[in-house]
């Protein structure tokens, strides 16, 4: 760790957070229930290992009627549903390169508008496959027969953050992602954190003269993985052997240029997306500063007594983050605290601080469409989307999708309408 990142790091915590108290945060929670579902996805041999992750929601401009919503599913692909939560495509995942060999996973996905490929203007797709350490590029175009989503990631793209198929089997590959449009200059990058690491690196997406997509990489910048706590002390989330506080859930605020980036055990930070600036915690999770130990048997962590360190606000892990803009610019950055099945807002401020703004819980709308649990990825639009949300659209994803199949891991994504989110935040 450099000494500014670690500078930053300890500065962030120079007062203590009292500890918690036993009543369950979640009760007094304004609660939203879902208007539709995708179909469930299976994680097994039978379900083709299908595991529902991250969601991407692309506006038609067109046609808003017929907006997508891009999402996926670990080694089981790319799910692409349309507005009614109806499956429309589904793309597998690359197969291995050799016997032995690790395939294909897609973890995060995210849209980028209006780039320019060949003598074509399109808006993208662009998916971190965590299996082959690489990204893919998707053209979204739903008149194409093939589509509505085209291959369009150019040949010999390069791995990552490794160097060799025998680092990409080991897996501390390219996991989380988020893209962002820098104004200033309207050239398109993609923002990618690594498995098992504190490191994110900036891509610049680049279009080929054949109409495909590479990308270059810019810069990284590593997160802090000790941190010093108001008692003098040092701490480090536990985690497996090896392994260091990795960040999924990313999202740049265009307005500003600024990242949010959720280290799942750690908290939310902020920094510039250009990777420039030493980064800042925005929110610490709940377990913050809890000692634990890692027991091999049981493949988990046992904590130890809880020193009042952590925030009120997060429980570990924080995973998905969007951005809720309104039609003033204000809004919220909203992450998902998979801990405790919440979700939590913060002000979208343009300066230095962003505050805590309160949160909400999905739940059952009715006995076979049932709220979210353990949610992975979140994405929201706040804008029509003709009849069927006039007021935009939530997509969240449910780690524990019931009704399930007996002894089967079942996930799927909800769609909430987000005009009824806003009238329960305005309340």
């Amino acid at each position: 760790m450099t000494s500014a990142v670690l500078a930053t790091a300890l500065g962030a915590f120079c007062a203590a957070v009292p500890a918690q108290a036993d009543e369950d945060p979640r009760a007094a929670l304004p609660a939203v229930t879902p208007e539709a579902e995708t179909p469930a996805v299976f994680d097994d041999e039978e379900g083709g290992n299908a595991d529902a992750d991250d969601p991407a929601i692309w506006r038609d401009p067109a046609d808003p009627e017929r907006s997508l919503v891009v999402a996926t599913a670990k080694e089981g692909g790319l799910r692409v549903y349309d507005l009614e939560a109806r499956q429309v495509q589904s793309i597998p995942a690359p197969p291995p390169p050799g016997p032995g060999d690790a395939p294909g996973r897609f973890n995060n996905v995210d849209i980028v508008e209006d780039v320019r490929l060949g003598e074509e203007v399109a808006d993208l797709a662009v998916v971190s496959d965590r299996g082959r350490d690489r990204l893919r590029v998707y053209r979204i175009d739903p008149r194409a027969p093939e589509g509505p989503l085209v291959d369009v990631t150019a040949t010999g793209v390069p791995a990552i953050f490794t160097d060799s198929q025998q680092e990409i089997n080991e897996e501390m590959t390219a996991y989380g992602l988020t893209t962002w449009t820098d104004r200033r200059t309207d050239r398109s990058y993609a923002l990618v954190s690594r498995s098992g690491r504190t490191r994110i690196t900036l891509l610049e997406l680049t279009s080929t003269p054949e109409g495909t997509v590479d990308y270059r990489e810019v810069r990284s910048l590593r997160l802090p993985s000790t941190f010093r706590l108001p008692d003098g002390s040092f701490w480090s989330p536990c985690a497996d052997p090896g392994e260091l506080p990795q960040v999924e859930g990313m999202v740049v605020d265009p307005a500003n240029g600024m990242l949010y980036a959720a280290q799942e055990t750690v908290g939310v930070w902020r920094v510039r997306a250009d990777l420039t600036s030493g980064p800042k915690l925005v929110d610490r999770v709940r377990e913050f500063g809890v000692p634990a130990t890692y027991d091999a048997e049981t493949d988990e962590c046992v904590p130890g007594e809880d020193p009042g360190f952590g925030g009120r606000h997060l429980a570990a892990d924080v995973e998905g983050l969007t951005l809720l803009t309104e039609s003033d610019g204000d809004g919220y950055v909203l992450a998902s605290s998979q801990g405790d099945s919440t979700f939590v807002l913060y002000d979208r401020e343009l300066e230095d601080r962003n505050e805590h703004e309160g949160g909400f819980r999905v739940t059952a709308a009715s006995p076979t469409l049932d709220g979210t649990q353990e949610t992975d990825g979140v994405a929201v639009l706040n804008a029509a989307l003709g009849d069927s949300y006039p007021d935009g659209l939530l997509v969240v994803h449910d780690g524990d999708e019931t009704p399930s199949e007996p002894a089967r891991e079942a996930t799927n994504l909800k769609f909430v309408d987000l005009g009824e989110l806003m009238d329960e935040l305005d309340d």
